[in-house]
């Protein structure tokens, strides 16, 4: 549909980003590096793009969200922010996978990869049909099998986000957006007893 908004968003690595379209044409799209800050800077420039474009919230269609893999923090901004967007404004939220978005719009099969700390690359491989998609994968280079031939994104990663939202927001039983880790976070939980709960 010509007039159907769909905004899509990540902050799954060091990066706010996100597009902004109305059926296949970009109206906005912006992508800001940080290596943190991410929650703090999600909202306030969602809410400048919209404004950029002479668009407000309730004029969107769909919300589409990056999953991951990627920054455990960052996943779950995204997350999130897409769930509480979909449940206040009563629209679909869509969760995609960066690997997905990277892939969006490749001739298949094709693999892409995208850098992943402390070192490696976290991949995909996409078949000629999409049941034939394997699961993202994190290794290190030279640990990759072989497979298709790597490829290289045709559109910004919030692009193929929002882009694979809009193709999607129709579907019956869409699963709310979930994050999507290869590995256990980094964090470890605290080791002192915690405060004793009041009844």
């Amino acid at each position: 549909m010509p007039d159907t908004l769909s905004l899509g968003f990540d902050t799954s690595a060091a990066h706010c980003a996100a597009a902004l379209l109305q059926g296949d044409r970009v109206l906005i799209q912006r992508h800001e590096d940080m290596a943190r800050g991410q929650a703090e800077r999600l909202f306030p420039l969602l809410d400048d793009m919209l404004a950029s474009a002479g668009v407000d919230w309730r004029d969107l269609s769909v919300i589409g969200c990056g999953t991951g893999p990627g920054n455990f923090t960052g996943i779950r901004i995204s997350v999130a922010a897409a769930r509480g967007l979909a449940l206040s404004l009563g629209i679909p939220a869509v969760g995609v996978s960066v690997t997905e978005a990277m892939a969006c719009g490749l001739p298949r099969p094709c693999r892409v990869a995208i850098p992943a700390r402390p070192a490696g690359l976290i991949w995909q491989d996409f078949g000629p049909d999409p049941e034939q998609d394997a699961p993202p994968r994190q290794d290190l280079p030279e640990d990759m099998p072989p497979g298709p031939a790597l490829a290289h994104p045709l559109m910004p990663l919030a692009e193929g986000i929002a882009r694979i939202a809009q193709a999607r927001r129709a579907m019956p039983d869409l699963p709310r957006p979930a994050p999507i880790y290869l590995r256990p976070a980094d964090a470890a939980p605290a080791r002192d007893r915690g405060p004793v709960m009041l009844p």
